[in-house]
């Protein structure tokens, strides 16, 4: 297949990332090809041998996934153009014949590890947890017999030949990971109503109150932040990148005022995308935030300065 039908996306198969792929319409026409790490995934994007590149971004108990966040600030730029969410739970799964009583090692991501610590503290206080490259690769170490159990999705078992010793295991009600399909830059779809915005900024220079100034841009204008999380530049102890998601679309006036204002006042913005929010819920916008309000201020100046005001 050409590049053009082609998605990669964070495996080996058998992954959440997987699952999540395949509740996207398009995915059932693309050819869907599983790479080992992140930055593989969305380089296979950047040099063209792919379409597009889906990859976990957010955790609602772990947080960010810093692997891709880090790509996105700081390899060469791509954009977000969908979002899925998709709950989270795990299964123990284990070689045929296994019991619990015999797990003495386990495996998974780890982001996973957190999503299930007072599990195996109840259950598995003994047992000693080895970190995998993904749960889906856990599950592969345990067909190996390199460990005893991997947390992972229980849609899993059957790929790898094991079997769900036990299932539906996950420490904080609700856990849901959201997901991102990546492509190179152009131009965002128009607005549905129901988006969202992301953004990498670097701050200009570091003085008491600079990150302040920079989130007033978002809060005089009544956009809502959904997500905003530090990552270390590189550069020096103390030096960081921050990563913001908002509600609405680069077009609304507010958000595009916002990103003027960034970009005024940092060092850097890096424009990651407006896209359709997976929960389809619609910003409530405050009155003096509206496109009209931004328009008839606009008019107002103009009236001004021709001395019809």
């Amino acid at each position: 297949m050409s590049p053009a039908s082609r998605y990669t996306y964070l495996g080996p198969e058998g992954t959440f990332t997987e699952a999540a792929l395949h509740t996207l319409p398009e995915a059932a026409t693309r050819q869907l090809a599983p790479m080992v790490s992140v930055p593989a995934t969305l380089d296979a994007v950047r040099n063209g041998e792919a379409e597009g590149a889906f990859v976990p971004i957010e955790n609602s108990v772990e947080g960010g996934v810093t692997a891709t966040l880090d790509e996105l600030a700081s390899g060469r730029r791509l954009m977000i153009y969908r979002e899925v969410l998709l709950p989270i739970a795990f299964a123990l799964l284990v070689r045929p014949g296994t019991t619990l009583e015999s797990v003495k090692t386990v495996t998974g991501h780890p982001v996973a590890q957190p999503q299930v610590r007072k599990w195996l503290a109840a259950r598995l206080p003994e047992a000693v947890w080895e970190s995998a490259a993904s749960n889906a690769d856990g599950a592969r170490l345990v067909q190996e017999g390199r460990y005893d159990a991997a947390f992972a999705g229980e849609f899993a078992a059957t790929t790898y030949g094991l079997e769900p010793l036990v299932t539906d295991i996950h420490d904080a009600e609700n856990a849901t990971t959201r997901f991102v399909l990546l492509g190179r830059p152009a131009r965002p779809a128009a607005p549905t109503g129901a988006d969202k915005t992301s953004v990498v900024f670097w701050l200009r220079r570091d003085h008491p109150g600079a990150l302040l100034e920079v989130l007033h841009e978002y809060a005089s204008r009544g956009v809502n932040m959904m997500r905003i999380e530090s990552r270390p530049t590189g550069e020096g102890i103390g030096r960081y990148c921050f990563s913001i998601d908002c509600e609405g679309h680069v077009q609304d006036r507010r958000v595009g005022d916002v990103l003027m204002g960034l970009k005024r006042s940092c060092r850097e913005v890096r424009f990651l995308g407006s896209y359709p929010r997976a929960d389809g819920q619609s910003a409530t916008l405050r009155s003096g935030t509206l496109d009209e309000d931004f328009v008839a201020s606009a008019d107002w100046l103009s009236h001004c300065l021709d001395g019809r005001e």
